[in-house]
């Protein structure tokens, strides 16, 4: 008797209880899925052997420096813009944490290989991530074929799955919005709160959760004609959270600030192009296929006959907004197919279940049905964006020029560049020196502006004999350029106080000789 007791208590223990309640039926097809996944987003990945973009350089590099210095790391490496080493503050906190386990090796030992390939490792797994939720998220509203639905998502834009695949943040801001979504429509408010805690420290494109759930509030309102205060309230007091709990409080605040009002007016300055919207055919081209979607959906909608639901026209409602802000900004392409997908699929499924149930015979086809569709926009816009990455410039465009600094400038030296966007790679090579500018132009403008105007007419070659401000003013001993600044290199090479050290295919380097 004593032998049955013990068996019972081992059946009933907590790994028992847990082992029970697992679906393995349905962790194996996770598991596939997420594979699929892993294997498409590889494909698109290893389309090049360089990054997508510049900016990644900068953050796997800052993902490097956390594995050796902590969390909070030094940064000296911007003394003229609003990220200098008294104002510093990362913004994109927690992925560069996550980077950091990718982050083995400096590329000064090893000409930057190791740190590349993780970071495209990385942003494989995490897109990825963010496809998973997204089919968690239909799974849970009981969308047929959520599956087919999820790997639509490959289908539907090849400037998304570009995004997607570049080494920043916005894979990891669409997982957030993917759950968040999740739990407001599941009503699981509470979840929203250290889901906004997590935003702030993962990317500054934090406020988007509580207009998530504005969004969600206003569509229960008009569908049920209440009001779910919590959809707003909760994401707003993980957001506060998330700002006041934070190793950089209260620099983040005043960089908040700074960061996002020049993107809200029309700044004189030119930023980089994500900021700028695509032209209408150059939008019909990447992102046919979502538009296609969209109408598809809408059409869905007038279809039925029964009232649309809360979670299509939330759903509905976010891809308008999320549209809105593509023309407007060609970086939000990195959230509108998404919600595309989203919305169509809840628009769509009651319309295909219905058609199943008059056909029984079609139920075990229609996900074949599916994917048949589904082929031909796969096959082209995965090979567009397999494309699109094989554009890239090469991972090691400056790798022998910044190398040969960081060998030959002493150390603490500051490099005076030509082009603010040069810093990500110059500093992906070299952290024992420091630059003028990097990662935004206006972190300079706003630091200094009559320093910044004047950096602007020197790298545009309007200032004759600029190597005595370049050493004076800015207390540089090297000009680091690419080739493309012709005006500012002809000057340089007229300058008595500048002398050319090094030159390749990429860039040139002048040395500035100081005074006596």
């Amino acid at each position: 008797m004593t032998t049955t007791v013990a068996r019972q208590k081992t059946a009933e223990s907590p790994l028992n209880r847990l082992v029970s309640r697992i679906n393995f039926r349905l962790l194996a097809g996770a598991i596939g899925l997420f594979a699929i996944f892993v294997a498409f987003f590889a494909y698109v990945q290893f389309g090049t052997d360089a990054l997508a973009g510049n900016d990644g350089y900068y953050h796997i590099k800052m993902g490097w420096l956390i594995r050796q210095q902590g969390l909070k790391p030094e940064f000296p490496w911007l003394p003229m813009t609003i990220l200098n080493a008294d104002s510093f503050y990362d913004h994109h906190l927690l992925y560069h944490v996550y980077l950091a386990l990718f982050a083995t090796v400096d590329p000064a030992v090893d000409g930057g290989a190791g740190l590349t390939q993780g970071a495209k490792i990385a942003s494989i797994i995490m897109p990825s991530l963010a496809f998973m939720a997204i089919w968690w998220l239909l799974r849970a509203q009981q969308v047929p074929w959520a599956s087919v639905w999820a790997l639509s998502l490959f289908a539907v834009s090849e400037a998304f799955l570009y995004r997607m695949s570049m080494p920043r943040a916005q894979s990891a801001s669409l997982l957030v919005l993917a759950l968040g979504l999740h739990w407001l429509l599941q009503e699981k408010y509470r979840w929203l709160i250290p889901l906004g805690f997590a935003y702030v420290w993962f990317y500054n494109a934090f406020p988007l959760l509580p207009v998530m759930g504005g969004v969600y509030m206003t569509a229960v309102f008009l569908r049920e004609r209440r009001i779910v205060w919590q959809a707003v309230v909760y994401p707003s007091v993980g957001i506060l959270w998330g700002i006041v709990i934070n190793p950089y409080f209260p620099e983040n605040i005043s960089f908040i600030i700074n960061h996002l009002l020049p993107k809200l007016g029309d700044s004189a300055t030119p930023v980089g192009n994500e900021w700028y919207p695509y032209r209408t055919w150059t939008l019909v081209q990447n992102s046919g296929f979502a538009l296609a979607a969209f109408l598809v959906g809408v059409l869905a909608l007038g279809w039925q006959e029964k009232r649309m639901n809360r979670a299509a026209l939330t759903a509905f409602l976010l891809t308008a907004l999320f549209g809105y802000m593509l023309f407007k900004s060609r970086r939000f392409v990195e959230y509108f197919p998404a919600f595309v997908v989203i919305f169509t699929a809840l628009s769509v499924a009651p319309l295909l279940q219905e058609w199943v149930k008059k056909r029984p015979f079609l139920h075990r086809l229609m996900p074949l049905l599916l994917i048949l569709i589904l082929a031909f926009p796969l096959k082209v816009t995965l090979a567009d964006a397999r494309d699109s990455l094989a554009g890239s410039k090469p991972a090691d465009r400056y790798a022998n020029a910044t190398l040969w600094l960081y060998h030959n400038a002493p150390e603490n030296t500051l490099i005076f560049q030509t082009d603010w966007d040069d810093f990500t790679r110059l500093f992906f090579y070299d952290t024992k020196h420091i630059y003028t500018a990097g990662l935004d132009p206006t972190y300079m403008e706003l630091y200094n502006k009559s320093l910044y105007d004047q950096w602007v007419e020197i790298t545009r070659g309007k200032v004759d004999n600029p190597g005595v401000v370049i050493r004076d003013t800015f207390g540089a001993s090297y000009i680091f350029s690419d080739l493309n600044h012709d005006a500012f290199i002809e000057k340089a090479k007229a300058d008595p106080l500048l002398e050319e050290v090094y030159r390749d295919e990429y860039a040139v380097i002048f040395a500035v000789k100081q005074q006596n």
